[in-house]
C-alpha cells in the first residue's frame, strides 16, 4: 500500500484537484446556487486555456490570466443572454454556445489542434526563479526540489479566489443571485431583476471556469483542443463529492466542500492510474467515479429511510405484543372478577 501512496502521487492529485477546483466553484455558482445545468463549461474550460496558451506564448504570462477571465466572461454572457433574451431553454443555450465554442477555440490556437509552451515562461517556471535568486538555497530544495512550489501557487490561488467568492456571495447582489436560484417568483416580486442575476452569476461561472483552464494550461505547458471534454461531468461528480462530505452549512463551508471534493476525485483518478490501469480504461474509471458520486446521495437517504423503517416496524411489533398482554391480563382480571 505504501508504494501506491507515494508523495509525488498526493502532491500532483492536490495540484490538479486545486486547479480544477476552479470549474468545480464555477459548477456551484451555475448549478447549486443558480440551479441552472451550464453545459457551455467543456468548451468554456478549452478557451480559457487556448487564450492564456497563446498570450503566454506571446511572452504575457501573467497577462494571461486576464485574458482568459475576460474571455469566460463573454462567453458566459453569450449563454445568458441566449437564456434571459432570447427564450432559449438553459440546457439548449449550453449546447448552442459550447457547440460555437469549438470552432473559436481552434481558431484562438491558430487552426491547429494542439499549442506547446515548452520554451516559454509561466508562473510556475517565473516562481522557481525567484526561488532560486531571492530565497537561498535550502528554500530552493524544500519548494522547488521537493515540487512543493508548484502546489503552493496553485493552493493560494484557489484559497484568494474561495474568501473573494465567498465574501461576495454574502453581498446585496450575492443574496440576490442565491435567491434567484431559490425562488425566482420571489425574486421578481422584490423589484430585483431576475435577467441581471442570471447574467452575473453566469459571467462569474465562466470566467472561473476558463480561469481554471488558463491556469492548466501554464501548469502542464501545453493546450489541447479536446481538454475540456467531459469538464462538466467531472465537475459535477467532484461538487457532490464535496456536498455529501461536508453538508450543506454555511457559504464559506459549502465552498470548501466544493474544493475538497475536486481534490478528493483527483486522487481518486491518480490511483487508479497508479494501480496500473490501463489507459484505454481511464474513461470507464471516470465515468463510474462519477456514476458512483452522482448516486451516492440517493444511496445513502434510501438505507437511511430503510433503517429508520426497519425499526419503527420493530418499534410498533414490540408494542402490539406488548398491549396484546395487558389486554389479556385485564381479561383475566375481568373474568376472575366476575366469577
Amino acid at each position: 500500500m505504501s508504494s501506491i501512496l507515494t508523495l509525488s502521487i498526493l502532491q500532483s492529485a492536490l495540484e490538479l484537484g486545486c486547479i480544477y477546483s476552479l470549474v468545480v466553484l464555477a459548477l456551484f455558482i451555475s448549478f447549486s446556487t443558480l440551479n441552472i445545468a451550464d453545459l457551455s463549461t467543456d468548451g468554456c474550460f478549452t478557451l480559457g486555456c487556448a487564450v492564456a496558451a497563446c498570450l503566454t506564448l506571446s511572452g504575457h504570462p501573467f497577462l494571461a490570466f486576464g485574458g482568459a477571465l475576460l474571455a469566460g466572461l463573454i462567453s458566459g454572457f453569450i449563454t445568458a443572454f441566449l437564456q434571459t433574451r432570447m427564450g432559449v431553454e438553459s440546457i439548449l443555450a449550453g449546447i448552442i454556445v459550447n457547440t460555437g465554442l469549438y470552432t473559436i477555440n481552434i481558431a484562438v490556437m491558430g487552426f491547429s489542434s494542439n499549442v506547446n509552451l515548452f520554451k516559454c515562461d509561466t508562473i510556475f517556471s517565473l516562481a522557481k526563479e525567484f526561488i532560486k535568486e531571492h530565497l537561498g538555497e535550502t528554500v530552493y530544495e524544500v519548494l522547488v526540489t521537493g515540487g512543493w512550489y508548484r502546489l503552493i501557487i496553485a493552493a493560494v490561488i484557489v484559497i484568494l479566489i474561495s474568501i473573494l467568492l465567498t465574501l461576495f456571495l454574502g453581498t446585496r447582489l450575492g443574496l440576490s443571485i442565491r435567491a434567484t436560484g431559490d425562488n425566482p417568483s420571489m425574486v421578481k416580486a422584490s423589484s430585483i431583476n431576475p435577467k441581471l442575476t442570471i447574467t452575473v452569476g453566469l459571467c462569474l461561472s465562466s470566467a472561473l471556469t476558463a480561469l481554471s483552464g488558463g491556469l492548466l494550461a501554464q501548469y502542464q505547458k501545453s493546450c489541447d483542443i479536446n481538454l475540456g471534454t467531459g469538464m462538466v461531468t467531472i465537475a459535477l461528480a467532484s461538487l457532490i463529492i464535496g456536498e455529501t462530505l461536508f453538508g450543506k452549512g454555511n457559504m464559506f463551508r459549502r465552498v470548501l466542500g466544493a474544493v475538497f471534493g475536486s481534490c478528493l476525485y483527483r486522487f481518486i483518478v491518480a490511483l487508479a492510474i497508479r494501480m496500473n490501469v490501463p489507459a484505454e480504461c481511464l474513461k470507464l474509471v471516470s465515468a463510474l467515479i462519477v456514476a458512483v458520486a452522482i448516486a451516492f446521495p440517493y444511496v445513502k437517504n434510501k438505507l437511511v429511510f430503510e433503517h429508520h423503517k426497519y425499526k419503527e416496524i420493530r418499534r410498533r411489533k414490540k408494542g402490539g405484543g406488548e398491549h396484546a398482554v395487558v389486554r389479556r391480563n385485564q381479561q383475566n382480571i375481568s373474568s376472575g372478577d366476575g366469577k
